[in-house]
């Protein structure tokens, strides 16, 4: 590791202007991402005496070897590049305050001709309106269940849907009147979607005037004694006070906002947010991350920044309640301004409802914290131990924060495929896993060749490591074209396989022959969990309940999960390909139109050019190359370059 003074720029060299900055390792990987108002002070700050330094920031900037910076004109571009970068970059030492997890929303897919209400997780869509999050997907299908006596809308599939209006019969929810069926014609588009957005309107918090029509509607209809009807409105007014009743009145004016709470101590954050929405908290969520080396307002502001940016963010209310503003907090509200497209209110709460609401969303926030060093109490330090373990028993010059596992899947040296997976400070990193068809195994003159483990390994690693020294010699390891980082510009500390000692010398071999010296192999054996070591005779045993056994188990086990996956997509496509996979110039839709005109393979041989090129998208060429190539015929009937036609039947070249 560098020390930082080996890369300090020069005291004049930063300027004072507003930007931001990027630090890099040896192999030129981003491995942090920061803004400043000034980047001259901001800089400065981590060029002083390593023991006056967060401990986390000590370790980034003896991991890096150089930092850039790009000056921009005011705070709101620089929290813009910064958030794209990271975004690009992915920095080791840039924490996700972000939640990872995957809340259920409902949504209502008003871009559609009839909205359907579903449980929905993921990306946002456009032209769907959501309503959440929420903790369980179970919670949205009772709500539904409830509201939809009152607002019969579609909830099927596009599948059910087709189906029902195929046969002409609706499903069970259009026969005891929780669907209007739109699919049988009992109600048109125009009535259907005014449904729809009724149940969007009452979901918004627009609830009170629904309420109110329907009890006027009941005490008309018992004023005209029919009493089942207003019996059924009487279940109705119910049902949707069961849906109100979850979520709990928490403002009376309609007021839309994010609650936002903090708990944390020294290595981590638990952050808890409420969801506010017509004066109702429509949704909560909350998770733990691990704490930077920054101050508490500088963790609001990634925090909002994280979740309220990119295509996938959530949306922004009016008003977002923080227990303490950001350091940039003008600029922060512009930001947040500009992606809602209107004005936003962002502060701390002082007094009154809103106050009240902060300090019960702190209260979850602490007891989250609590119940997560309880439930992960040594979890940190487990894996700092696991790679301290890894560099004693095998000898190695620092501990290995990035380790790359390699296995090979095969049935009987046939559809060989091998995978690699990385860990990076004791934690997958699943965007770099890499998967590799094994071309020794390849067919040749259509006969598929058998390859051994070995020499699997051997290509694997070869590749593998012959890309990383070419991706090495670009500028900064950066792709030309795109800009960003190579995707196998990065080195291992450690690589392991899974395997015994003939394994863990093809590897060795592959990795010694390009000239490659720093990186270690091991290999991880199954039967006794052995670890060999190159070059050795005898397996490394490392303890049964050490944390760095633990952790080569999860390499092995993680590298052999994604090997064998790829390899059952690989032997189910061979199972599955026709014969008309690979002619030249047919492509998937006009491959498929073939089979709908004629039904199968053995039809589309027996037909003649004449017949083929009665299919939308075959021409004389195209359905010459089929015959060719389904026949094996080796001679062409000679065509008309101009209009295409066939001219005759005769061999080209022929005067007959």
């Amino acid at each position: 590791m560098a020390h930082p003074s080996s890369y300090r720029p020069r005291p004049g060299e930063i300027p004072t202007d507003p930007g931001v900055y990027r630090f890099r390792d040896k192999d030129g990987r981003v491995i942090y991402v920061g803004k400043a108002k000034s980047l001259r002070s901001r800089l400065s700050s981590y060029f002083q005496d390593l023991s006056a330094l967060h401990p986390r920031t000590a370790s980034m900037v003896t991991s890096g070897a150089s930092v850039e910076w790009t000056v921009v004109s005011t705070e709101v571009e620089a929290l813009q590049l910064e958030y794209s970068w990271i975004k690009e970059f992915d920095p080791r030492f840039n924490v996700k305050y972000r939640d990872d997890k995957s809340y259920p929303y409902l949504a209502v897919t008003m871009g559609e001709e009839f909205p359907r209400a579903q449980v929905m997780r993921g990306a946002k869509r456009k032209g769907t309106r959501y309503f959440g999050p929420y903790a369980h997907a179970w919670a949205i299908r009772e709500t539904l269940d409830q509201a939809m006596r009152v607002f019969p809308m579609r909830t099927c599939s596009a599948g059910v849907f087709k189906r029902a209006s195929q046969v002409g019969r609706p499903c069970l929810l259009g026969y005891i009147d929780k669907c209007s069926a739109p699919c049988v014609g009992r109600v048109d588009a125009d009535e259907h979607r005014a449904i729809a957005e009724d149940f969007c309107d009452f979901m918004a918090g627009e609830s009170s005037k629904f309420v109110k029509r329907l009890e006027r509607r009941m005490r008309e209809a018992s004023d005209a004694m029919e009493f089942e009807q207003a019996a059924r409105l009487r279940d109705d007014i119910a049902a949707l006070q069961r849906v109100l009743e979850k979520s709990a009145v928490v403002f009376g004016d309609g007021t839309d906002a994010d609650v936002f709470a903090l708990a944390d101590d020294e290595l981590e954050v638990a952050v808890q947010v409420f969801h506010v929405r017509g004066g109702r908290i429509r949704g909560q969520r909350g998770w733990v991350a691990e704490k930077e080396f920054e101050t508490v307002p500088e963790v609001v502001g990634h925090l909002l920044q994280q979740l309220y940016g990119g295509e996938e963010g959530e949306a922004v209310p009016r008003e977002v309640l923080v227990p303490v503003l950001p350091e940039d907090a003008d600029s922060m509200v512009e930001w947040l301004s500009g992606r809602r497209g209107s004005r936003v209110d962002l502060r701390v709460p002082q007094r009154g409802d809103k106050r009240t609401l902060m300090d019960t969303v702190a209260r979850n926030a602490t007891q989250s914290l609590a119940r997560h060093k309880v439930a992960r109490a040594g979890d940190l330090t487990a894996r700092s131990q696991a790679l301290q373990q890894l560099q004693e028993f095998l000898e190695l010059d620092e501990s290995p924060l990035r380790i790359e596992c390699y296995d090979i899947s095969h049935v009987q040296g046939t559809q060989v495929v091998g995978s690699m997976v990385v860990f990076e400070d004791g934690l997958p990193r699943k965007g770099e896993y890499r998967r590799f068809i094994v071309r020794g195994a390849e067919e040749a003159d259509g006969v598929t060749a058998t390859v051994d483990d070995t020499a699997a390994m051997h290509e694997v690693l070869t590749r593998r490591f012959r890309r990383h020294l070419k991706d090495r010699e670009e500028p900064r390891g950066l792709d030309e074209e795109t800009g960003r980082p190579s995707r196998f510009a990065y080195p291992p500390q450690l690589v392991v396989v899974d395997g015994g000692l003939p394994q863990v010398n093809a590897a060795a071999r592959a990795i010694s022959d390009l000239g490659i010296v720093d990186v270690a192999v091991v290999g991880l054996a199954k039967r006794l969990e052995e670890v060999w070591v190159p070059g050795q005779d005898f397996p490394v045993v490392l303890p049964r309940t050490s944390e760095g056994l633990y952790l080569l188990q999860r390499l092995r086990d993680e590298a052999h999960r994604f090997a064998i996956t790829f390899h059952r997509q690989r032997r189910s496509k061979a199972m599955t390909n026709s014969a008309l996979d690979g002619i030249p110039g047919l492509g998937d839709v006009k491959r498929k139109a073939l089979l709908r005109h004629f039904g199968s393979v053995k039809s589309i041989r027996a037909a003649t050019l004449d017949e083929l090129g009665e299919v939308k998208g075959i021409g004389p060429r195209l359905a010459m190359t089929i015959q060719r190539e389904l026949t094996g015929a080796s001679e062409e009937p000679a065509v008309n370059l101009t209009t295409g036609e066939i001219i005759d039947d005769a061999p080209r070249g022929s005067h007959a």
